[in-house]
């Protein structure tokens, strides 16, 4: 299969230091990085895709077999890195797809030699000694809302995760986003995400780490940044003046800075 057209695959900047792939959240695609890119594409060669069941990918790839887990996700990253043989390239993952990346490094650790973190949530679940954010009830309930009606649960979600009240715009652009989506592929991602427990997995982190957190978020609160860092020895934590949980969109200045001052730093 043709992995570039499966994963609508985009490459843009100069082939000069790092190539830096850029991997979207849940309900999301690419096009939720375009305000970061240009920044980021002056000096770098930036990577984009769209997961399998997500934007303008090969849906007919899509099985809910391979994307029940976070492992068929990162085999995405590991195909679309084995495809343009890519070396030591910097993964931007946003959200779930900071621990997707975490999976990949581990993988394929040729491929992918430093990670930045954007917003990351290795589990969502409160746990002993562990704040998530969210009750096991919580998630059940957002679970059933989501599967009994994906459309109306997209429309009251999305501005809560996007934030920002006073700039309806973004929550719209994350509604509009997360509507797009085929609503059993969501069902599956939607589960595969706000299941997961991947705290275990960040031990295994050994290569240069950005953790890039918001000063506020509902989907992933400040405890969640500090566990994260403190699990990764070789982390450095930014915390962004920015509000919500997707800051490529509402703080991309800020969010590019941050990125490239990482890029300078390895």
């Amino acid at each position: 299969m043709n992995i570039r057209s499966r994963n609508n695959v985009t490459v843009t900047g100069p082939p000069t230091g790092p190539t830096v792939v850029l991997a979207h959240g849940f309900g999301c695609d690419q096009n939720m990085w375009r305000l970061v890119v240009p920044a980021l594409a002056e000096r770098h060669r930036v990577v984009l895709f769209d997961y399998v069941g997500s934007g303008g990918s090969d849906l007919s790839a899509w099985s809910e077999e391979r994307y029940g887990s976070l492992d068929g996700y990162a085999q995405d990253v590991v195909d679309v890195c084995d495809e343009l043989d890519l070396e030591r390239a910097v993964f931007v993952g946003h959200s779930v797809s900071a621990m997707v990346g975490v999976l990949a490094a581990r993988a394929a650790p040729a491929r992918i030699g430093s990670l930045v973190m954007v917003a990351p949530s290795p589990r969502y679940i409160d746990d002993a000694g562990y704040r998530g954010g969210f009750g096991a009830d919580d998630i059940d309930e957002l679970l059933t809302s989501l599967e009994s009606n994906y459309l109306g649960w997209s429309s009251t979600m999305a501005p809560v995760i996007m934030g920002n009240p006073e700039r309806p715009e973004l929550g719209q652009e994350l509604t509009n986003s997360f509507c797009a989506t085929d609503p059993d592929i969501a069902r599956v991602f939607a589960r595969t995400t706000f299941l997961s427990d991947s705290r275990g997995d960040l031990k295994d982190v050994t290569v240069p780490t950005l953790v890039l957190e918001c000063a506020q978020d509902v989907i992933a609160p400040r405890e969640v940044g500090a566990y994260v860092h403190a699990a990764i020895p070789s982390s450095r934590l930014v915390t962004l003046d920015a509000t919500g949980h997707c800051p490529q969109l509402s703080a991309p200045e800020a969010t590019a800075e941050a990125i490239l001052d990482f890029l300078e730093s390895l």
